[in-house]
Order: C-alpha cells, then sequence, then structure tokens
C-alpha cells in the first residue's frame, strides 16, 4: 500500500478570521551586549518585543483573538474550540483557553485546552482546528499561539526570547480569507531544548538546534508537503518559516528553492524577536496583512522536541476588504518603546527576592 503523509480536512475549510498583538516594549540587544559582553556585539537581532508588568501569555492571547474576531465578525458563542499553545502558560495547573474563551463571550458551549510543543504549539493548535471544521464537528475554532519566553540571563537565548501572539479562526471555505490546500506535520524525539518542572528558565542542546533540529525537520515538512501537492517554489507569493533569527528562515528557504523577496516580508525577528508560539504564526499573520487575492502561501514551522507543521494556504477575494477590521502587525511593531535592561529585569521578574 502507497503511502501518503498529506492531511485535508474532509471538508474545505480556511481562515475567517485572524489577529496578533505584540506587546509595546522593546529591548535592544545592545542592552544586553552592554551588561553582559562588555559592548561586544553578540545578538542576532536588533530588538525584542517585551510583555509589559500587566501582559502574560493570556492577556496577549486575548487581544490578538478579539482582532481575529473583528476580521471574521462571527458570535463568539458559535466557536466550538478554543485552544492555546504556548510554553509560557502563566500557571502551572490552570488552563489559559478557558479564561481566554471566557473574555471573548465564547462560553460555556466549546472545546478547551491549552497545548504545548515549544515553538510550534501555535500551529499544533491550528492543525486541531482544521481537523475538527473539516470534519463538521463544529463551524468555527480559534488557535492561539502565544508566548513570554524567557531566557536565562546572559545566555544566548536572552537575545532572542521575546513576547508576543497571534489568533485565527477557522471556518467553512466559503467564509474564508485564505483556504487551506493541504498541511503535513513531521515530528520526532530530537532534544534540542528543554525546560523541567520547577526550572525558572529552558536548556538548550548547543549543536542540536540546528541541522538536527531546525534544518532537518523544517525541510522534511515543506519538501515533502511540496512533493505531494506537485507544486514548485515559484508557484508561491510568500513562504513563512519559523524564526528564531534572521539567518535560519533564509537559509531554510534557500534550501526548498524559494527567493528571499518571497521571505522577507514575514520575517520579523530582527524587530520582536523569536515569539516562540507566537514566531511563524504572527509572520503569516503578517504576510495577509499584505496578500492579494491569489496569492499562494507556505507557512512552516518549528517546534524544539523537535517538530514542523507546513501548511499551503491560498488567498480569497474576501481577504482585502478584512484586512483593515483590525490593527496590522506592523502597526504593533511600530508602537514600540525602548526600556533598558534594569527594567526589562523588573518587567519579566528576572528578581527572584
Amino acid at each position: 500500500m502507497e503511502q501518503h503523509w498529506l492531511m485535508k480536512p474532509q471538508q474545505p475549510v480556511g481562515i475567517v478570521g485572524y489577529g496578533s498583538y505584540i506587546p509595546m516594549y522593546r529591548l535592544p540587544g545592545a542592552e544586553i551586549d552592554h551588561v553582559w559582553s562588555g559592548g561586544e556585539k553578540r545578538g542576532p537581532i536588533k530588538e525584542k518585543a517585551i510583555a509589559g508588568l500587566d501582559e502574560d501569555t493570556v492577556t496577549i492571547a486575548i487581544e490578538a483573538a478579539r482582532n481575529a474576531l473583528a476580521r471574521a465578525e462571527i458570535d463568539p458563542a458559535y466557536i466550538r474550540a478554543v485552544w492555546v499553545g504556548s510554553e509560557s502558560h502563566p500557571y502551572a495547573v490552570k488552563p489559559s483557553s478557558t479564561i481566554v474563551a471566557e473574555a471573548l463571550g465564547a462560553s460555556p458551549y466549546h472545546l478547551a485546552a491549552d497545548l504545548e510543543f515549544a515553538c510550534k504549539a501555535g500551529t499544533e493548535a491550528l492543525q486541531a482546528a482544521i481537523g475538527l471544521v473539516g470534519s463538521g464537528m463544529g463551524q468555527y475554532a480559534l488557535a492561539i499561539g502565544a508566548d513570554t519566553a524567557q531566557g536565562r540571563p546572559g545566555d544566548a537565548l536572552e537575545y532572542t526570547a521575546a513576547s508576543g501572539g497571534t489568533a485565527f479562526i477557522v471556518g467553512p471555505a466559503d467564509e474564508a480569507l485564505a483556504v487551506l490546500e493541504a498541511s503535513l506535520s513531521y515530528v520526532t524525539d530530537t532534544p534540542d531544548f528543554w525546560r523541567r518542572a520547577h526550572q525558572h528558565y529552558p536548556s538548550h542542546g548547543g549543536r542540536f538546534t540546528g541541522e538536527p533540529a531546525y534544518f532537518h525537520h523544517s525541510e522534511s515538512a515543506g519538501r515533502a508537503l511540496l512533493e505531494e501537492l506537485d507544486v514548485q517554489p515559484e508557484e508561491f507569493t510568500y513562504a513563512i518559516f519559523h524564526q528564531p533569527n534572521i539567518k535560519f528562515p533564509l537559509r531554510m528557504g534557500k534550501r526548498l528553492g524559494f527567493k528571499k523577496e518571497q521571505i522577507m516580508p514575514g520575517l520579523l525577528s530582527n524587530e520582536i524577536g523569536n515569539t516562540y508560539a507566537g514566531a511563524a504564526v504572527t509572520g503569516f499573520s503578517a504576510v495577509l496583512d499584505m496578500a492579494q487575492p491569489g496569492d499562494r502561501i507556505l507557512m512552516v514551522s518549528f517546534g524544539s522536541g523537535a517538530g514542523s507543521d507546513a501548511f499551503v494556504w491560498r488567498v480569497t477575494d474576501a481577504l482585502p476588504e478584512r484586512q483593515a477590521r483590525a490593527p496590522k502587525v506592523r502597526d504593533y511593531i511600530d508602537r514600540r518603546v525602548a526600556i533598558d535592561y534594569g527594567l526589562y529585569v523588573r518587567y519579566r521578574g528576572k528578581l527572584q527576592m
């Protein structure tokens, strides 16, 4: 029996609403250099977004979801599932998803769950939403990827671990602003990044984080999806990859045959850092802010641990009118307030007293 790894829902589905939220505070990489390397430039990004004292994964998820609802213009009571993907849920035992659903007015007749898979928790939630709506079990499902990521002071992760998130409402294809053509997931047990219970900061596996983890999984998922659909890179307007820094997504795109101009519109890491579960999905959101009907979009996420979800979307005529219904990703990027390392330590609770 011939094997096929392509995943398609039983009935056509797509994104009927999308929205993002990025906190206003920015920590320049030069501030980290000043504290930990005497000013010598070590960081791979210009600056990263930092959650304020009154912000966490839940508040970010709610703001992003409200923007998605504004674009979808549906009654939240029709949402049959609320899934929040993150590696920085504010409670160890207490779901984020129930708080989000209650704040949106989606309660009480819906599924709710928190998902974890490092930086691909957001696309993991999106896969679940596609499956639920595509099976006919519900008309709409809400998938969110949001994080207030932490890095150990002085560690390489501190340069990139950022805050932000994006939400998607999945619904019937005839209501969608972008229709799903197909998806595919590639997952193995590759220990490149982890955080045990009661540990405040994650650890990373050094040499495992590049070729065996990020590149192997992203390329395997992306290449298999393109081959299964029998499509070529030049048939796409945009390509989005997980963005821990600037170099990795560009190199990944080149391996699959994509050009820099297809990747750069969704590459945000130099301006907001790596928002972990919100990274690839926020890049996708930024692309939707500028996409036009007929555009084809490839999105490939990556989650340490390790796995990748790959999707192909086609933009519909419904998108242009909905783009203006909520703030765009660029609006949040431009709304920036630079802070120093001292304020960053206070805002992110890095002083344990």
